[in-house]
């Protein structure tokens, strides 16, 4: 085991979330703002994205590019969270509160993402 545990963990969430967007694109699609364009084929964009970053975290060569790949993806999807909280749709039904504590849930997986640079 090259790196602490925990980065294994978050490599593990990001690879199963990516696959997830193969699993169920639908739910995917729902939440994306509608002035994004083509919304399936970027569902599986963001998906294959969210696989390699999680792959790329488990390698000394490609961890650091991997972290800030994460980050990057992490704040290009800030839209979709305040879609989410304005549109009753794309909410799909979760609690507001819910829907409020995602955004700041933004920054605390980017700060777990950064922590990770040089180590």
């Amino acid at each position: 085991m090259q790196f602490p545990w925990h980065l294994y963990i978050m490599a593990a969430l990001y690879i199963l979330a990516g696959i997830n967007h193969f699993a169920s694109p639908g739910m995917y699609i729902k939440i994306m703002p509608p002035y994004v364009p083509v919304h399936r084929p970027l569902v599986y964009l963001s998906g294959v994205a969210e696989i390699l970053l999680g792959v790329g975290l488990c390698f000394p060569g490609t961890k650091d590019y991997a972290v800030y790949g994460i980050i990057v993806m992490l704040v290009v999807f800030f839209p979709v969270h305040f879609h989410m909280l304005s549109s009753p749709k794309a909410g799909e039904g979760l609690p507001r509160w819910l829907l409020i504590l995602r955004i700041p849930l933004q920054f605390v997986l980017i700060w777990w993402a950064w922590t990770y640079l040089k180590n």
